[in-house]
């Protein structure tokens, strides 16, 4: 539908939802001088009432109960597989809603505001494919460094002082000129849990053993400090322990938000954000240039949320008089797209909706992580979480809360190992994470095992560059409140026919029970519960891992690349037949970059900054 009246614009840019992509887009065009209005479908979350507000949003140790906030949380619930046989042995499946728990948030800061925070830059080929498939060079790794380093400011890691004044080496080995704050997450120095350093210690020598190479590991390890993020690491593809960064600044959880209040505030006659906006379709002129947005105003009107409201809000209009810039992520960007006319030709034409553009790659090449779970029982609690309700009632929140020391200043993340699953691997693309706590996968009520079981430590093998993608998003109706319906047809069911996937996680499972193999023999392990001492051949792993898998970052389902190939965006976002519309999410890769994506989100973010400015000059 085209746009309706003549109502002249009141923005040079309207920008459509306040994640990693949307909140840095917004801010970097208002600090440029630019008029801009960011559009977020739901409100603050350190101003909604709620339980657990605000302590769930600002509290690092807190983030599973942020993503289970009622206040906060939109909640898809997504297919795996097609096949319901397969589909109904996965022990997370929901039968009523016909799918697994996938949180999102539905908030100012978006999922931002509910994630892990970990912050792991991708490797330099992620970007450098990017730059081959489209021919523009400023893809290539060298110039996407420059904008992590626009974005990252770690100054608050405390590196090992004594290296860099002793070797004159820099731990980072990049720079401390970003406006996104990292710290470290340490939950084993947090309260001086000796147990939980001795089994952490331990499980970190017996990683270094098992992977080889010792001599290149020091080495690494020495001019790094186990930053994952230290540019010479990047360069080198570099497996091996690791610490976790987080988006924290003085242990508060920090984000999207922060940086799109901080401009706001600084830029008054710039910056509009308006809260409660649920955008509904893009507008457009008779020549197909995107002139604005229809939205409608309310509170919780998409269905995802928690309680969705039954009010069908006020509708309203807002008009950008150079771009529109959609940033609701892997999940809403496609669905918005076909709700205004662009994508699949039959999708569109089966609810109804005229064809503007015939972009089949729409809503198609959905791609994910894979993550599983091996959660061991230990024999005794963590004296770090003695009494521990993670609420703010305990002693562990009452130290958080006076002086931002203990273990709630961390994500529960203890050691982070990575590897390669074959040697034969150019990149590495196994990320082993141990969390204390017990955790194995997302459904309703999943947060309460990490809250009230204080006897575990869950090591979560994350499967990167994936081969599947195979995934869609297609249309439920064409009511914008509805859910998108979400599949990602996880391996043979997909595209990876040669299990390379799955052997690849399986690989990684072996991995942490070699890992952890001396711990269970002293005793320390009381058990372990997932996948269970029953499950030891490679094909019963890869049934536990067929049936249990999940994954948390979504992406590439409006991928740039030309449209004869399934491409939806140009090398700088704008969407293929439109002028004046571009996409600034995790849809927007055709590969899912990375480990955790949220980084290079906000890395486009900045890039996107940039190439939408220089059209303006």
């Amino acid at each position: 539908m085209s746009a309706p009246g003549t109502r002249p614009a009141e923005f040079e840019y309207v920008v459509v939802g306040s994640g990693a992509g949307g909140g840095t887009v917004a801010a970097r065009l208002a600090e440029a001088g630019r008029k801009v209005l960011l559009l977020e479908a739901g409100g603050d979350p350190l101003k909604l009432t709620g339980n657990g507000l605000p302590e769930d949003y600002e509290v690092p140790a807190f983030h599973a109960l942020a993503s289970e906030n009622e206040a906060l949380k939109w909640d898809f619930f997504v297919r795996h597989y097609g096949n319901d046989e397969r589909q109904k042995q996965d022990p997370k499946f929901t039968a009523e809603r016909d799918g697994v728990l996938y949180p999102r948030a539905g908030t100012l800061g978006g999922c931002t505001a509910h994630n892990a925070m970990i912050f792991v830059y991708p490797h330099n080929d992620d970007w450098n494919q990017i730059a081959e498939l489209t021919g523009d060079d400023s893809w290539n790794s060298r110039n996407m460094w420059q904008y992590f380093e626009r974005l990252e400011d770690c100054r608050h890691r405390k590196p090992y002082r004594w290296l860099k004044k002793f070797l004159g080496l820099n731990p980072t080995g990049h720079g401390f000129h970003g406006w996104l704050t990292t710290e470290r997450s340490d939950p084993m120095l947090a309260l001086g849990d000796r147990h939980m350093m001795g089994v952490v210690t331990q499980s970190a020598l017996k990683a270094f053993v098992k992977m080889g190479d010792p001599i290149t590991q020091l080495a690494w390890a020495a001019a790094s400090q186990h930053d994952p993020n230290d540019w010479r690491l990047v360069e080198d593809n570099a497996f091996g322990v690791r610490y976790v960064p987080i988006t924290t600044r003085e242990h508060v959880r920090t984000g999207s938000r922060e940086r799109v209040l901080s401009v706001a505030g600084k830029h008054r006659d710039k910056l509009t954000v308006e809260l409660n906006a649920l955008v509904t379709r893009v507008l457009f002129d008779k020549k197909n240039r995107a002139v604005g947005v229809e939205y409608i105003k309310g509170e919780r009107l998409y269905r995802a949320h928690a309680n969705p409201s039954g009010n069908r809000g006020e509708k309203s209009h807002a008009f950008a008089s150079r771009e529109t810039i959609l940033c609701g992520g892997a999940f809403n960007t496609p669905q918005l797209l076909m709700l205004s006319g662009i994508g699949p030709k039959e999708e569109l034409e089966r609810h109804g909706i005229e064809v503007r553009v015939e972009l089949p790659g729409v809503g198609t090449n959905l791609q994910d992580r894979y993550e599983i779970s091996v959660v061991n029982r230990m024999k005794t609690d963590w004296k770090s979480l003695a009494g521990a309700k993670f609420d703010r009632t305990d002693s562990q929140y009452a130290q958080w809360k006076s002086d931002k020391t203990g273990v709630y200043t961390t994500n529960g993340g203890a050691l982070v190992v990575i590897k390669k699953s074959r040697n034969a691997r150019l990149l590495p693309d196994l990320f082993c994470l141990g969390l204390v706590g017990k955790f194995k996968g997302y459904f309703p009520g999943y947060s309460e095992l990490i809250s009230r079981d204080h006897n575990y430590l869950s090591w979560v093998v994350l499967k990167a560059h994936t081969e599947n993608n195979a995934g869609t998003v297609t249309l439920r109706s064409a009511d914008p409140r509805d859910t998108p319906k979400i599949n990602f047809r996880y391996f043979e069911e997909g595209a990876d026919k040669k299990g390379e996937d799955l052997n690849a996680v399986v690989e990684g499972i072996k991995f942490i029970r070699a890992m952890t193999e001396d711990l269970k023999l002293e005793g320390l392990i009381a058990e372990e519960e997932l996948p269970g001492e029953r499950v030891q051949s490679d094909e019963e792993l890869r049934d536990y891992v067929r049936h249990n898998a999940w994954g948390h970052h979504a992406s590439c389902s409006c991928p740039i690349g030309p449209k004869e190939s399934g491409g939806v965006l140009s090398s700088d976002f704008k969407v293929h037949g439109t002028h004046g519309l571009r996409v600034v999410d995790a849809s927007v890769f055709p590969k899912i970059p990375g480990f955790f994506i949220v980084s290079a989100v906000y890395v486009i973010g900045e890039k996107a900054a940039d190439a939408i400015l220089a059209d303006t000059r």
